[in-house]
């Protein structure tokens, strides 16, 4: 469901991410193979990114209240923290897991649902700079599609370094430790996610994940606050439709602007210097963090490319214009590190862009990304071929969105883009 609470960042989040916004997640993981029994499995995950030196967002004797979705269920939860952008050690004070509750204040949680999170036995822990860590695991029985939420209370004085800076969800902000509150009054309302990356479940019955691996495309862009409208959403809502498909747990590591084969780069004096650090780090640096060691991990989708294609010149310097042979070479990379992992990889076609309204388009551009396209569907390097750009595109103007589901920068798709594009992943992939 929806939350009802508005998000004051929202306005700011659309304008700056349009395409193009946060990275990082996973902590190495042993977890057991795939359905072994008390293997664990990702129910939930986002990709991380450290912040724009312009930036200054800090945490003082605050609570910090965050909702995440989650995409299978379990009996046993635990919860990743990290510090992975870091200059100096983290201190949670107090950390708590609850599931939440519809209410007015959209900060509600079920009280008899409430844990502690503890860390090594104990109740607060100390990040040190670059350090992520799982915390000890805790009975509660969780379902799919539901909302956890995952308080923690900041003692000291804490700048927000390691974020996820367009999280199309409410983070509330509160004073002082109101961790174990049935609600609480924010102070402040944001759109980001903090110091999260990860959230894995147990129960003893066989489970795998898929991670969707991408840009803004697969972190939601510009999709409704709090309605889980991103297509990993709804292809986890397919999933579990399926009986024999609906243990595979559906994790989404995309960052908005994220580019496969470059950090941000803005020019010095270009606007993006103010947000490009948000766009996370280059694909080929962050795809063993949040894909491969994730928990449970068995397949991965592979959306990524079109901010290779269009930030150079834009929001980065001219001259790291991306051939097609580039990106291909950058996605056979990804392919052989999966199959090193023992991960299925398939590769999704990049969307259609024209007369977007960054600048990315170019006709050259669009011979790349067809010759792109055109190798994922026919190359068989791929275990496996999502067409994305067939399902969304306009037939009578294949180089463009179709109207319906064009969010209005013709270069991400609403609400109803998302469900095709969900729609659109062959289900037999996962059997």
């Amino acid at each position: 469901m929806p939350r009802r609470t508005p998000g004051t960042l929202l306005a700011l989040t659309a304008a700056l991410l349009t395409g193009l916004l946060a990275l990082l997640a996973t902590h190495p993981s042993t977890a057991a193979p795939p359905g072994s029994d008390g293997a664990w499995t990702g129910t939930w995950a986002s990709g991380v990114s450290g912040v724009p030196a312009s930036i200054d967002t800090v945490f003082t004797d605050q609570t910090v209240r965050q909702i995440v979705h989650t995409s299978v269920p379990g009996h046993r939860v635990r919860v990743r923290l990290t510090n992975e952008y870091g200059t100096k050690p983290l201190v949670v004070g107090e950390a708590r897991l609850a599931l939440g509750a519809d209410g007015p204040t959209g900060t509600e949680i079920v009280p008899d649902s409430d844990r502690v999170l503890r860390f090594g036995g104990r109740p607060s822990v100390t990040l040190a700079p670059g350090e992520r860590r799982w915390s000890d695991p805790v009975a509660l029985r969780t379902p799919a599609a539901a909302d956890l939420v995952v308080s923690f209370h900041l003692p000291h004085r804490t700048r927000a370094t390691t974020v996820h800076s367009s999280a199309f969800e409410r983070t509330y902000v509160a004073a002082g430790n109101v961790t174990g509150k049935p609600s609480v009054e924010p102070t402040t309302t944001t759109a980001s996610w903090y110091f999260l990356s990860g959230v894995s479940v147990t129960g003893g019955a066989a489970r795998s994940s898929l991670v969707a691996f991408g840009d803004s495309i697969t972190d939601g862009a510009v999709t409704e606050t709090g309605a889980n409208h991103r297509w990993p959403d709804l292809l986890a809502e397919r999933l579990r439709q399926d009986p024999a498909l609906a243990r595979i747990g559906v994790l989404n590591t995309g960052i908005g602007g994220n580019r496969l084969l470059r950090d941000p780069n803005p020019p010095t004096g270009n606007p993006a210097e103010t947000f490009a650090a948000y766009f996370g780090e280059a694909g080929l640096k962050r795809f063993d963090r949040d894909v491969t060691s994730q928990p449970g991990a068995r397949y991965a989708i592979v959306l990524i490319g079109v901010n290779d294609l269009g930030h150079p010149g834009n929001i980065a310097p001219a001259d790291e214009e991306v051939t097609a042979a580039d990106l291909i070479a950058g996605y056979r990379k990804l392919i052989q590190r999966a199959h090193d992992h023992g991960l299925k990889i398939f590769g999704a076609t990049i969307l259609p862009f024209e007369g977007d309204t960054l600048n990315f388009y170019t006709p050259g551009r669009e011979a790349a990304r067809q010759t792109v396209n055109q190798w994922i569907r026919t190359s068989g390097a791929y275990d496996g071929v999502v067409d994305f750009d067939a399902a969304v595109r306009d037939p009578e103007h294949p180089g463009r969105l179709l109207p319906a589901y064009d969010s209005g920068d013709h270069l991400h798709p609403n609400d109803a883009g998302m469900a095709a594009m969900a729609r659109a992943v062959p289900l037999h992939l996962f059997r």
